[in-house]
């Protein structure tokens, strides 16, 4: 399998290449007014209005630097309803790729309710890099705030 390394801080996190669309440059975002502060707003993909999450903030509490490996992930995120809409994902020296085998991955040791999008780990000569099941990111109630229910799906 091939994935997608980015950093939150000091550490690495890999997402399924599957997934992901296109990585693109750190642009400038629509604000949306009384948003969570993980949510950093909305962008113009080729004509169309995409949410995006600051995976810093959403992790580490602390919005992603401004720099240029700075990246925006644009993803097919499947929402629990069923309905398939695109997501960015801004994250940190998101530049490089792996190649992986899913028997490479084993269980954290730990699980925490509140970061069901944390995977499981591998090791390499750098140390650890986690998945990050894009699925699980966002918690209902953020789902429906920037995927309404009436609004159609846009992947």
């Amino acid at each position: 399998m091939l994935f997608l390394l980015f950093h939150l801080g000091p550490d690495r996190y890999v997402l399924d290449v599957g997934k992901v669309v296109e990585v693109l440059p750190l642009l400038q975002f629509q604000k949306i007014p009384q948003a969570p502060r993980a949510v950093a707003g909305i962008f113009n993909y080729h004509g169309r209005p995409v949410p995006a999450v600051d995976l810093g903030e959403l992790i580490l509490g602390r919005p992603a630097p401004e720099r240029l490996t700075t990246r925006i992930i644009l993803v097919h995120y499947d929402c629990d309803d069923g309905r398939k809409n695109l997501l960015g994902l801004i994250a940190e020296n998101a530049t490089q790729v792996i190649r992986r085998e899913e028997k490479d991955f084993q269980a954290a040791g730990l699980k925490i309710g509140a970061t069901p999008y944390l995977g499981p780990v591998m090791l390499d000569e750098h140390g650890i890099i986690q998945r990050v099941r894009e699925e699980k990111l966002l918690p209902g109630d953020v789902q429906q705030l920037i995927f309404p229910p009436t609004m159609g799906a846009t992947a």
